[in-house]
């Protein structure tokens, strides 16, 4: 099969690309920076996804049997370009959200309802928050005259790249305990029951709906059963870091994570996701796909990726000074400056840790 594949560079996206080379389909993926393809059969069209031009360009007199979205959109520059999407493929999926879903008190089916249908903060829903906008773009799918379209809703993938830990991502709080930091944890989400799904087994099933056409007008998010609480989680990072550095990270406890919201800029998401427990029947897709392969075990998944994080000598991604310096506040330490890589950096840093800029700027 012809494929376009848009955004395909990430986490998900570059799982999904080595499965379905391995099956002999002709890709074709987007990046913004020049990739030289080691496969006959994958190319990567340098270019701006979000750039209509460059979406034309690509799509014009040429139709593919299956366009995969990882891209991120805004709601209005979506509605723009979907049927462009729909009137060149056989398929279109498109990457939704299980964030889209409401609190449940049960095990969450593609039934159960939206934030977007039943939230009543106005304040909430005056925002183009990523619940709201994936819940209006599949709104837009829904409406649309082709139904040639699967919506997909992947809930927390992990993988070697993306380490989670409740509202923080592997730089917030991993970076902290390699560097013989305290990770800051909050008790309010530590109690919510979660669900990480490893990112291969998530690219696997959207491999195996593609070209599918019962997958075709369904929606069906793609999630391990396996679920967790957050504090169980943390527990098994915890000795994961200790067999493998020798040294087990000490743990400061805030209460709530209203301070921590305001800092990251994810109030919304603490609130309307990481403050829900979540939990989620995914016979939908497991039915669609056919798929055979068990998910991953958690605890398995997660030594595998921070080893491989480990031995490969990966880096982390940007850094937030802002937040190291908040939690160095919280917990009586101090970042070495010979740590920040930039002047600019370390005066941010500086100004945040030891001056009352968080205090004043956030209300703390």
């Amino acid at each position: 099969m012809k494929i376009l594949i848009l955004g395909g560079t990430g986490a998900m996206g570059t799982s999904l690309v080595s499965i379905l080379a391995k099956r002999n389909n002709s890709l074709f993926i987007t990046s913004r920076r020049e990739i030289i393809s080691q496969k006959d059969n994958v190319e990567y069209i340098k270019g701006n996804a979000h750039d209509k031009n460059f979406l034309i360009e690509i799509l014009s007199n040429k139709y593919y049997d299956a366009i995969v979205d990882f891209m991120v959109y805004n709601t209005d520059e979506f509605k723009l370009r979907v049927n462009l999407f729909l009137e060149h493929t056989a398929q279109y999926i498109y990457t939704s959200s299980s964030r889209v879903y409401a609190n449940e008190n049960k095990c969450i089916t593609e039934k159960s309802k939206r934030l977007l249908d039943v939230c009543e903060d106005n304040e909430y829903l005056e925002t183009d928050e990523y619940a709201l906008t994936k819940a209006r773009q599949e709104n837009l799918l829904l409406k649309a005259k082709k139904k040639n379209w699967t919506i997909i809703r992947p809930y927390i993938t992990y993988n070697i790249e993306r380490l989670q830990l409740g509202v923080y991502e592997k730089e917030n709080w991993l970076y902290r305990a390699l560097h013989g930091r305290s990770i800051v944890f909050n008790r309010d989400v530590a109690d919510k029951f979660t669900t990480l799904t490893y990112g291969y087994d998530v690219a696997l099933r959207i491999a195996d709906i593609i070209g599918k056409k019962k997958a075709l007008g369904e929606i069906m998010h793609i999630t391990t059963s396996e679920t967790k609480k957050w504090k169980d989680i943390l527990d098994l990072y915890l000795n994961i870091i200790e067999e493998k550095m020798g040294k087990k990270p000490k743990v400061y406890w805030l209460d709530t994570s209203i301070n921590t919201g305001k800092i990251v800029g994810n109030k919304y998401q603490i609130k309307y996701d990481r403050l829900y427990d979540r939990s989620f029947d995914s016979s939908k897709i497991d039915n669609i796909s056919e798929c055979k392969e068990e998910y991953m075990p958690l605890s398995k998944g997660l030594k595998i990726c921070f080893e491989k994080f480990i031995d490969e000598n990966r880096r982390f991604l940007d850094i937030s000074w802002k937040l190291q310096a908040y939690m160095d506040i919280l917990t009586k330490e101090r970042t070495p400056l010979s740590e920040i890589p930039t002047l600019k950096q370390k005066i941010k840093y500086i100004i945040c840790r030891y001056t009352l800029f968080l205090k004043w700027k956030y209300n703390l």
